[in-house]
């Protein structure tokens, strides 16, 4: 089917780059909303540009799901992201030169999976048991796969040549515990307790051949595929961090399963794992033992070596990223009650790795954004701008900082 749907204006038609006129200095999450569409944080002196309009509710994507696409011609990159109403969830993309959003796709009751390929420049995604993919610029759409019933399973993720859709299926038993206890702290302890078996699987994007690669009585999660290499599937034992060796990857084709990091001390947790853009490199938030020393760590996938570049307390964030250069990291922050507990972690942090440690500067005054959304922090394509969502202008809104502190 072809969707063709208008075209909606969410900002101004400013370069995320340009600067047309002085913006106000604003104590960010101040107003409700905010009296501009772009501000100078008065704690920080860095820009702020929302990119999200303020109807309805408006999320990126979350922190390892690549969201942008190159520019074609004299276009801006794009960006997708998800809009929500009263109508449904539905995808749409953001131009970011000119900052004009438009559908992608209708609205649905529920929609998942929000993967971009690049490279077809399609973008695909599921509701129900259907998994679709829709063209950014032509916005033709196709069918690509039915789940049976007796696998009813959810993508999560692209091979690096765009061939193979990812995910992980979960018992009826487990979706019972999740439908039982919606909450996290109710059902994370749960289902990890349950032991029940989870099942990788790939989806062939053109025949939807379906191929089941891995089970194991463990709760199998955050299934990403390599940026670089087709073959190579990252997951983790997913459950309470401190009691699971958390970060493996298994080879798709020769089922060769590898542990990344195994914890060495009690109550040592490694999580949140993401793969560098070289595809050589897992990262992951590492701490020795948990709530007490921070770092974000990375193993080389060559030789099993570790490269550790320490935080402090109130630098801890829920999500890290690496910039595309992999020269700069940027973390989210956290609240008070988070794993670090930081009396003052709610920031959006810039990271620059100097030897072991990182140098941190505060972005984005967080102080008004309830935690309970998660920010997931994301470079630009050009590292100009992370891009972060957010609510402490009362709704979720998608924003971009500037990396580089405004001139007064």
């Amino acid at each position: 089917m072809k969707i063709t749907l208008p075209v909606l204006l969410l900002g101004g038609l400013l370069h995320l780059g340009l600067r047309t006129q002085a913006q106000p200095t604003l104590a960010t999450g101040g107003q409700k909303p905010m009296a501009a569409a772009e501000w100078i944080d008065e704690s920080t002196g860095h820009r702020i540009v929302r990119l999200s309009g303020l109807s309805g509710e408006n999320e990126s994507f979350y922190f390892h799901n690549n969201p942008f696409l190159k520019k074609t011609g004299r276009e801006g990159d794009k960006m997708v992201y998800y809009h929500k109403t009263s109508q449904g969830k539905q995808l749409y993309v953001v131009n970011l030169k000119t900052r004009q959003s438009e559908p992608l796709t209708r609205a649905f009751d529920t929609v998942s999976g929000e993967i971009v390929a690049p490279k077809r420049r399609e973008v695909f995604y599921q509701t129900g048991d259907s998994v679709y993919a829709t063209h950014v610029d032509t916005k033709k759409t196709r069918l690509i796969f039915v789940f049976p019933a007796d696998f009813k399973a959810t993508i999560t993720t692209l091979n690096a040549d765009e061939t193979l859709l990812g995910g992980a299926w979960a018992t009826d038993e487990e979706k019972e515990i999740t439908k039982k206890y919606p909450a996290k702290s109710d059902f994370f302890d749960r289902i990890y307790e349950a032991k029940l078996p989870r099942t990788l699987f790939t989806v062939n994007v053109q025949n939807g051949q379906l191929d089941k690669i891995f089970t194991d009585k463990a709760w199998l999660n955050h299934v990403q595929f390599s940026p670089t290499n087709p073959q190579l599937l990252m997951f983790c034992h997913e459950g309470p961090w401190h009691k699971v060796d958390r970060i493996w990857t298994i080879d798709i084709k020769s089922k060769d399963v590898k542990l990344v990091h195994k914890r060495t001390i009690d109550m040592e947790i490694a999580g949140h794992e993401f793969f560098s853009p070289d595809g050589k490199t897992i990262w992951y938030d590492q701490q020795l033992p948990r709530g007490e020393t921070f770092y974000v760590t990375g193993t080389d996938l060559k030789n099993g070596y570790e490269r550790k570049c320490q935080l402090e307390r109130n630098e801890w964030s829920v999500h890290y990223t690496i910039s595309p250069s992999q020269r700069l990291f940027a973390g989210d922050g956290g609240d008070e009650t988070s794993v670090a507990k930081a009396p003052d972690g709610k920031w959006i942090y810039l990271l620059r790795p100097q030897g072991l440690k990182f140098t941190a500067e505060k972005l984005v005054n967080m102080k008004k954004h309830d935690y309970d959304l998660e920010p997931n922090v994301h470079f630009s394509p050009d590292e100009k701008w992370i891009i972060f969502r957010a609510n402490f202008e009362g709704k979720s809104q998608i924003y971009a900082v500037e990396v580089a502190k405004a001139t007064m």
